[in-house]
This record gives C-alpha cells, structure tokens and sequence, in this order.
C-alpha cells in the first residue's frame, strides 16, 4: 500500500444530511423506542412489494428467527436451506428445535437448486428458506410451486435482494415470508436491523412473538391506555426496531434505486474491464433478472500460481484494497459437521469465490483502481 492511496474497504455505507436530519427529529420528538418511525418504515418497504404485512425488527437474524416460530417450526422438523450462507437462518432453524438440510446450489448462480431442493423433500420437511445471493433472486416461480405442491412454507432470505427481480417477480414478493437485513454493509442500513414482510396471519404471529407477547406495542398504548395496562398472549421476545434506527432506514430506503443504480454501473465496468483475465470467472445475470449487485462475486481457478486467497493477499497487501468472502459453507462449521453433508458444487464455489468492492460510495476512481490491481495481479 502507497502513501498515496489509502485503504479501500471491502465496503462502506453512504450516509448523507438526510439520515442525520430524520435522527435529530427523532430524539427531539422525544419517543426513540418502536413507533411512528418503524411503522413509516414498515409501509415504505411494505407498499413497493405488495405484500400483505410488513415488521420492522432489530436483525435480520431476528426476523430469520420470528419467521421459523411463525411458521411453527419445532423439534422433528427440517428445514432445507442452501449451505453456502451465512450462519444465521441454520442457526434461526436451530434454535427452534429444527433440522437445516443443507441442499446444493446451482453453479452459475449459487442460489439454491430447485431440483436438489426437491430431491430433498421428506415427511419431516416444514419449510424451505431460500436465499438470493449476492442480489440475484433465485428462481422463485420455481420455488413457489415447489411449496405449494408440497404443502411446505416458502421463507425468502433475501438480505441481499431488497431491490432485484426475476421474471417480474421482486425478491420478498413470492415466500409467505421473506426477510430483509439492514446491516452496515447491505444495500441500505440503520447499522443494524431487518424486516420481515408476507402474509397478514404470518407476520402478525411473528410480531406478537416479537413484543414479548405483549397483545399491544407501547405506542399504541401511549395516550390511551397505562403502560402496565397490557396482556402477555403467548410467551414471546424482545425483536422491535426502535425509531432511532428507523429513522435512518427511512431516509436510505428513499435512495435504494439510486443506490442500486450505481451498484450496476460498478458491476458493469468490471464485466467490460475484467473479462480477458484467464481463470477469473465473472458473475453471470440470467435473463429476466434485475440484480441487485449486493455482491460482485467472481471465481478464482487455482491456476498460474493464483488461488482466491493468494489475490485476496496481494490485493490488500500491495494494492491496499479490502475483499471478502460468501461464504464459508455452513455444514462445514464445526456446530453442523455431526449433519455429514456432501455438497460438491457448494464446497467447490465457496473454495474459489472473492467478493469485489461494489457500493455506491465508491468513485471512478475507486473502481479504476479495483480493476487495475487485479490487471497487476494477473500480470
């Protein structure tokens, strides 16, 4: 790394005088806790989608979490998901008593096989929680019927998806429940937060659940009734999003299709810039997808001396540029091993894929230099 050019991080969030201004009006109005800022935010992401109900949670993990209690996930059942993931929906299935069944993924897109899916089905099977990696929504017709013909609850993961399509179909449209992170790297954040959205039964469950079972929020009590005048219907967790952090989540939302714009800007200069490397496979965009670029993901063969952690080393070594990796595969974990899967085509991608610098703070410059160092790797 040179003097002159400081470390570019893997990520950064953009965060501009609107979210500063929305958070001031927050703490001078005087109510921070779950109010009239979360249920603004839960509207903003519910309308676009046109999904039926909408809560807006402190994690993505927490939604993952209510999801599964909603849909009555408990000890004996399976729950089929991708391994090549973040840890966080096997260990949502986990806690609830579950199986995952880590289920191989498709090799151009690294979403979840529906055929493997299906092979995978049993009489314990309850669930399915497919994920949209990278910003690239899975085949969610395909999925959708799947569940339907089976009887399971179709769940969308797609933290990395909150702006993408797939044959008309937007990601979070198609599960009866889907959710959504806003985590500090994701396409919009509050730092930390999640949402989750689908059918009215469903969510409604899932925000009882999320209250502490408590038959009303403390908002709605606020003015009308005593605090202390509530009942506890079933026993429940403490999951809401406070208004201080929707409050930024509503000022980012507002920017979510520029935000995605740019990402497809970055996307596209590296697919011109970097299609000539030989051993760097480049993400492919199936026909009727609008992705929405969480990740850039390519392929590293471990040819001419290069391994995916060799470039990831001299990219940051001497190029100070920061990269990463989705993800380790679960079943790998030592928490999952006892599940002894066999997953090829997952083990295989998650070996040789390296995450490139893609977000909207990101200058021309910024990119040139991404797609220079790797000309200088290479070379």
């Amino acid at each position: 790394m040179t003097a002159t050019a400081p470390f570019l991080p893997w990520n950064r969030p953009s965060i501009g005088r609107e979210e500063e201004a929305e958070v001031v009006d927050t703490l001078r109005s005087g109510w921070l806790t779950a109010g009239p800022k979360a249920s603004r935010f839960e509207a903003a992401v519910k309308d676009p989608l046109g999904v039926e109900e909408a809560f807006a949670v402190s994690s993505c993990t927490a939604a993952l979490h209510l999801a599964l209690l909603a849909a009555g996930i408990e000890v004996g059942d399976e729950v089929i998901t991708p391994s090549l993931t973040f840890c966080a929906a096997p260990n949502a299935v986990a806690r609830c008593g579950g199986t995952p069944v880590f289920t191989e993924v498709d090799p151009v897109t690294f979403n979840l096989d529906p055929e493997a899916a299906e092979h995978a089905i049993t009489a314990r099977t309850k669930a399915i929680v497919v994920m949209h990696y990278g910003g690239q929504p899975c085949d969610l017709l395909a999925f959708r019927k799947l569940a339907d013909d089976h009887g399971l609850i179709l769940i969308e993961d797609a933290a990395h998806a909150l702006h993408a399509w797939r044959d008309g179909l937007r990601a979070g449209s198609a599960g009866d429940l889907a959710v959504f992170s806003f985590y500090a790297n994701k396409v919009i954040t509050c730092g930390e937060g999640g949402m989750i959205v689908g059918r009215a039964d469903l969510v409604q469950a899932a925000r009882l659940l999320g209250r502490h079972g408590i038959d009303s929020s403390v908002w709605q009590r606020h003015g009308k009734r005593r605090t202390a005048d509530y009942e506890v219907t079933v026993a429940g967790l403490k999951y809401t999003m406070p208004d201080i952090t929707a409050a930024v989540g509503i000022q980012q939302f507002h920017k979510l299709p520029e935000f995605t714009a740019r990402r497809a800007r970055i996307a596209a200069s590296y697919d011109r810039s970097l299609a000539g490397l030989p051993g760097l496979r480049l993400p492919t965009v199936l026909d009727g997808v609008r992705h929405g670029w969480f990740l850039y993901p390519v392929l590293i063969e471990p040819v001419g001396g290069r391994t995916r952690d060799t470039v990831a080393d001299m990219l940051l070594n001497d190029h100070g540029i920061g990269t990463s990796v989705h993800f380790q595969p679960v079943h790998r974990l030592a928490a999952y091993r006892y599940l002894d899967c066999h997953l090829p085509v997952t083990e295989q991608i998650a070996a040789r894929q390296l995450s490139l610098p893609c977000y909207p703070a990101m200058t021309s410059a910024d990119v040139q230099r991404v797609i220079d160092a790797l000309h200088a790797v290479w070379a």
